[in-house]
């Protein structure tokens, strides 16, 4: 998990947490931090089990407060703990409701209020026992309340781990395989396919748009998957590709790098269309992120590609940083104008 979290830092600099579960029992760190800052070796001694969550974070909601770090955790029913990538936008609709249920958000977080909704809805069942199907109905009751895109995993309390995606499939999720050593199946749930590459595990597949994965902790023998709404269309977030992927990942079978390479090409084609292509001196990309367009934009146009700005790789994202007075605070030192 933590090195999987590594290929993921570009995702989310503000805090980091690792849950995992073992014999009936959750065993979690999470702070606010880098990875690299927030996990020690004793740490990594604490976090007991053969099945975890892992989760980096940026503010998009709530505070930065480490009180906000994920996973999250709920004692009722059985014992879950959640990871949320995404932004839910009926909040006020969602915090009446989990009001009227009697469950109390300590946080603005929507991600607490969408593992507060998941609870209310998987406590519903009247199977003591869960099955897959009380997993899967009470999915279909959070995307039906929880508005917006978002991509979650889950881990309950003796049963294992369960993802799901919004019906728009706007944020990523994708999930993969390996055997391990004594034969039998692992199984790997991450927001980007560059996670399988350094843990080993080959990719399988994405999640569908609306669909639950349900991989029991017998998981090896058999996982469970079903469409959870109705309606699903595949949207996917464009600023997946243009700036918040990894190019080596690989988003709903696309490649980003490939992807970005096409938003040169056509980048170009309507610049010779809509301009006079004399008047263009340089091609020069902005953000970082969109060197692979800028190339292919120059080498389209045959125009010279130049850096125009120069960035400090010292400096963590600034477009994630939480608060607008940080972010520009931090541009000063980040981005440098290059005027030669």
């Amino acid at each position: 998990i933590f090195d999987a979290l590594t290929m993921l830092q570009h995702g989310g600099q503000d805090a980091a947490g690792i849950t995992t579960f073992q014999n009936g029992r959750f065993y979690t760190r999470k702070e606010n931090g880098l990875i690299k800052d927030v996990f020690w070796s004793k740490d990594m001694l604490h976090l007991k089990g053969s099945i975890g969550l892992g989760h980096c974070r940026y503010p998009t909601s709530g505070t930065s407060s480490n009180t906000e770090a994920q996973p999250l955790y709920t004692n009722f029913p059985h014992g879950i703990s959640l990871a949320h990538n995404g932004n839910l936008t009926n909040v006020t609709q969602l915090k009446k409701a989990t009001k009227d249920e009697a469950r109390h958000c300590n946080t603005d977080s929507d991600s607490e209020l969408l593992l507060n909704v998941f609870a209310e809805e998987l406590g519903k069942s009247r199977n003591r026992a869960l099955l897959p199907e009380d997993i899967f109905q009470a999915v279909k009751e959070v995307i039906a309340r929880c508005s917006g895109g978002y991509a979650v995993v889950v881990m309950i309390n003796g049963y294992g781990l369960v993802a799901f995606r919004d019906k728009w499939g706007i944020r990523p999720l994708c999930f993969g395989s390996r055997k391990s050593k004594n034969g039998k199946m692992d199984y790997i749930i991450a927001s980007e396919s560059v996670v399988m590459d350094v843990t080993n595990f080959e990719l399988l597949r994405d999640v569908a748009p609306g669909e639950c994965v349900f991989v029991p902790l017998d998981g090896h023998k058999t996982i469970h998957t079903q469409i959870c709404a109705e309606d699903t269309i595949l949207s996917p977030c464009l600023f997946e590709y243009v700036y918040f992927a990894r190019p080596d990942s690989i988003l709903d079978g696309a490649p980003v790098y490939e992807a970005r390479l096409n938003m040169g090409t056509k980048l170009a084609d309507k610049i010779i269309r809509l301009h006079d292509v004399e008047e263009i001196d340089v091609v020069i990309p902005i953000p970082d992120t969109a060197r692979t367009s800028a190339l292919q934009c120059a080498y389209k146009l045959q125009k010279t590609y130049r850096e125009g700005f120069i960035k400090n790789r010292y400096i963590a994202r600034t477009f994630i940083m939480p608060g607008q007075e940080t972010r520009k605070k931090n541009c000063e030192t980040e981005i440098k104008y290059h005027s030669k």
